[in-house]
């Protein structure tokens, strides 16, 4: 893409990909031209999630069967439209909760199931969570700061949670862990990747 559209915007996570075009015809071409390019690396499109969706809006009112698709637990469509520097057209997200189980990096960070590892430190958790975190932060921040926020608060919220069951101290004051898990991230702000992102806004 770069070097043979540099014109595109685009994006990729993982193998999940997007390109904005400015016509169907233009998407067409690129659809088959990326499909040959895939099968010379031993690789091919999925047959069903890949496909050219219309970005419907006020100005662009024309009849197409694709109007909305999803991109790392957010849908795009046409209702509350959002103009994003950079793209050829306007795109709206709708935030789907990333404390859905549904939400990659929401199933992820339960997976690790922070809370219960209180044998090691937050160092160790750290080293687990932060390369989750930079990936979402990194590709998601000019799309929907909202959703990356309640996705920082969430983990906080599992931090206090492992605060909480790591010093007795804690156990039964949850605001007073809420404060010492602030005070360490103002002491030590990049340990966690969101803490350097959000600092303490995200605290509750």
């Amino acid at each position: 893409m770069t070097r043979t559209h540099p014109d595109l915007p685009w994006c990729r996570y993982a193998d999940d990909g997007l390109v904005h075009c400015q016509s169907e015809q233009q998407a067409e071409a690129l659809r088959v031209e990326l499909s040959s390019r895939l099968a010379a690396c031993g690789l091919q499109m999925h047959p069903t999630k890949t496909k050219i969706v219309y970005c419907k809006d006020q100005r662009r009112r024309e009849a197409y069967p694709n109007v909305t698709f999803d991109f790392l637990g957010y849908q795009f469509g046409a209702d509350g439209w959002r103009t994003h520097s950079g793209t050829s057209s306007s795109v709206a997200t709708r935030l789907r909760s990333v404390r859905r189980r549904s939400s990659r990096c929401g199933q992820r960070s339960k997976s690790l199931n922070i809370p219960r590892q209180t044998p090691g430190t937050l160092a160790e958790i750290a080293k687990q969570l932060n390369p989750l975190l930079r990936g979402w932060i990194g590709l998601l921040w000019t799309v929907q700061s909202f959703g990356l926020s309640t996705l920082a608060d969430y983990v906080n919220q599992k931090l206090r949670a492992w605060i909480r069951r790591k010093f007795k101290r804690f156990q039964s004051h949850k605001t007073r862990a809420s404060l010492f898990l602030r005070k360490l991230a103002r002491e030590n702000p990049g340990l966690f990747v969101h803490w350097k992102a959000f600092g303490t806004n995200t605290f509750t």
